[in-house]
């Protein structure tokens, strides 16, 4: 059975932050562009309704579609983190799974066989530490053969 795991709700409000003041800048700017080459008013206001209508879809998105890491029978996918290694694999390609500190950051490192390995830092995701690696174990035990404990 698949596992999703999400990006966690600390950042995606700083993605979210970042991307407002983005938009917020973009305004501003377009503001003094119809004030000094004398545009539209309705410029500015298309304007404010695109950047009201990409902070709405990027908060949907990082807040109900955004998965960091997926598992499942076959192996593991991992999106939107910059430096992981490996972004996916199959199980039969793993060697191990370790904890780690990476810079201060709790990890897990997945190692394969072919010496690449794949960080997943676990502040990224919107779960507890534990269980994901639960997790991971068990998909990484049925990947290799092993029964699951019901």
């Amino acid at each position: 059975m698949p596992s999703d795991y999400r990006i966690s709700p600390a950042l995606s409000a700083r993605i979210l932050g970042a991307l407002l003041a983005l938009l917020g800048v973009a305004v501003v700017l377009l503001t003094l562009g119809v004030g000094l080459l004398d545009l539209p008013t309705a410029v500015l206001g298309v304007g404010i309704v695109v950047a009201v209508a990409v902070l709405l879809g990027g908060g949907l998105v990082l807040t109900r579609r955004a998965t960091v890491v997926r598992l499942d029978d076959v192996g593991y996918r991992v999106r939107l983190v910059r430096g992981a290694g490996a972004p996916t694999a199959r199980w039969a390609d793993v060697e191990d799974v370790v904890a780690a500190t990476v810079r201060g950051e709790r990890c897990v490192v997945i190692r394969l066989r072919d010496g690449r390995t794949t960080t997943i830092p676990m502040r990224m995701l919107a779960a507890d530490a534990d269980t994901f690696v639960k997790d991971l174990q068990e998909h990484l035990n049925t990947g290799h053969g092993y029964r699951r404990l019901s």
